[in-house]
């Protein structure tokens, strides 16, 4: 179980505000990059929050919601496909984090991000490599961004139900690259990412 250690050694420090941010859905064909922000209460506690990609669909949503109960504040933040094929997923992910850090209602001192990488959010930035399975904070962002980005991906399926996004959330699955063999490219498509993949088919 993950405990609240990195936070604890940020306040011992002098941060009295810490937030952990983490993205879902940078290697997706289709749909935006979302990233998420959380701040926790001082000593969480929480019996299954663990990075999202170890839970099942079922135990993230529960999560979720006691995340979204429990947090002194989180906000997400997205980058649209069209920013992506734009500016490159990476600069993206950092796009969509700066926005939610900035969508926080309360500012924080201190943040912990997932990876190796400094999006440069405004704030104080510390990398956790694998930060979503060793830091409480960073792990709920992790939980926080997924459910939101599935949630967002099942209406993108209503409106484009040909190519199945319920069961890929837009994924490179074999399914995912028959539909698209099938059907072309949509708007929600990433252009720069089919591109590689499909050649002239891309238009």
């Amino acid at each position: 179980m993950l405990d609240f250690s990195y936070e604890k050694e940020a306040h011992e420090n002098g941060y009295a505000v810490v937030c952990g941010v983490d993205e879902a859905g940078r290697g997706p064909l289709a749909g935006p990059v979302f990233a998420a922000a959380v701040i926790l209460p001082e000593n969480y506690t929480h019996e299954i929050l663990n990075d999202s990609k170890k839970l099942s669909e079922k135990k993230r949503d529960i999560v979720f919601d006691d995340i979204i109960r429990d947090a002194v504040a989180y906000s997400v933040g997205i980058a649209t496909e069209k920013e992506i094929d734009e500016i490159n997923i990476l600069n993206a992910t950092f796009l969509a984090m700066r926005r939610a850090v900035d969508g926080l209602s309360v500012k924080p001192d201190l943040a912990y991000i997932d990876g190796n990488q400094y999006p440069k959010t405004g704030v104080k930035e510390i990398t956790i490599v694998k930060g979503d399975s060793k830091c409480m904070s960073v792990a709920a962002a992790s939980i926080i961004a997924k459910v939101s980005r599935d949630r967002y991906m099942l209406k993108v399926a209503e409106e484009y139900p040909q190519y199945q996004f319920t069961k890929h959330k837009g994924y490179g699955t074999k399914l995912h690259y028959e539909m698209l063999e099938q059907y072309g490219v949509s708007p929600v498509h990433r252009r720069s990412f089919l591109k590689k993949i499909l050649g002239d088919t891309v238009k």
